[in-house]
């Protein structure tokens, strides 16, 4: 994946305030990453879906954003890990393509529970999720800029280090299904990764 130049936070015009299991099923590792991702992107004119069977991760930090793309801006929860394990990872996108029609990609890993996917500094920024969700010492209502237990505000985004925040030592995902537009990683491991393209809507779910 090429990197590209993110547009950043407008947070006067976008504050969100999510309840813990909403908000966290947003830290889900999308399998697009070549192993490191620049810091900073414009994010495409099209979301994407994430499916998982669980997530183990360690170090949660969540805050509201603004992500700036080729369609507009689009309001999302940024989460951040510092390190997370998922099982049975999907991910998938439906491109419209004039005159032919719908073509959907679709990419898993992580399908044997003895190898899952791993990812290092993982930051994702969804708009939609679903999830059972059970976090360990969360603290809900922190400032953005004292948020410690997780990675911190991403850089590039310009989130208002006074406004709300929430962050736990670890969390666990089960049943996850999430709508995101962008996600950034330091590292992915992803075991046993296949990937499809076929006419027509192939989503994960």
């Amino acid at each position: 994946m090429n990197s590209m130049i993110r547009g950043g936070t407008r947070w006067k015009r976008f504050a969100v305030v999510m309840v813990p299991s909403v908000a966290a099923t947003a830290a889900i590792g999308v399998a697009l990453s070549q192993g490191a991702l620049a810091a900073s992107f414009s994010v495409s004119g099209q979301s994407f879906k994430v499916a998982a069977d669980s997530l183990d991760g360690k170090g949660f930090v969540q805050y509201g954003a603004v992500d700036s793309g080729k369609t507009g801006n689009h309001p999302v929860a940024v989460v951040g890990m510092k390190s997370a394990t998922i099982n049975n990872l999907c991910q998938s996108v439906v491109v419209p393509v004039p005159v032919f029609g719908d073509v959907s990609m679709k990419l898993s890993a992580g399908a044997d529970k003895s190898a899952p996917v791993e990812a290092k500094t993982l930051y994702i920024d969804a708009d939609d999720m679903k999830a059972d969700a059970t976090f360990k010492n969360i603290d809900i209502g922190v400032a953005a800029g004292d948020a410690k237990k997780g990675p911190g505000i991403h850089q590039g985004d310009k989130a208002d280090p006074n406004a709300f925040a929430q962050q736990a030592d670890s969390v666990h995902f089960e049943n996850v299904q999430q709508r995101a537009w962008a996600t950034t990683a330091g590292t992915f491991k992803l075991s046993g990764l296949k990937m499809k393209v076929q006419k027509g809507k192939h989503e994960c779910y």
